[in-house]
């Protein structure tokens, strides 16, 4: 990771982030230190503000989270007042985690707002006519 570029630690049930980090590199091939999956599996909220912690790097991270008001999303507010340079999204998804890694070196607050708009224009519906 280069120096000044954001952290992302994405944090989701099951194993949601790890599956998320793991298209995501597949996709973009970024090195490992850019995108930290954690899962809440087994975890109660102690315990997952711990593994959010030790998953910070040195200078601005981003957690991005699975549910709004869900475990792993209170967790990150909860570690994200502590610190200084923490920002969290939540909703993640991938065209959201595939514009963060190419960005990193942008600001923490513009590229809050710019994921916050990629992951919402990522989301398309599609039904087919009847009849």
């Amino acid at each position: 990771m280069s120096e000044g570029e954001i952290r992302g630690i994405v944090v989701a049930h099951g194993a949601l982030a790890a599956n998320l980090v793991e298209a995501v590199r597949g996709i973009a091939g970024v090195e490992p230190d850019a995108l930290v999956p954690i899962s809440n599996e087994g975890l109660g909220r102690d315990a997952l503000c711990a593994s959010i912690r030790e998953a910070f790097g040195a200078g601005r991270q981003i957690v991005f989270t699975d549910l709004p008001s869900g475990s792993a999303h209170l967790a990150a507010m909860l570690v994200a007042r502590e610190s200084e340079g923490v920002a969290v999204v939540s909703g993640v998804n991938l065209p959201m985690l595939l514009d963060f890694v190419f960005k990193r070196a942008l600001g923490l607050d513009e590229l809050v707002l710019r994921v916050m708009e990629k992951g919402r224009n990522g989301i398309h519906g599609y039904r087919p006519p009847t009849g």
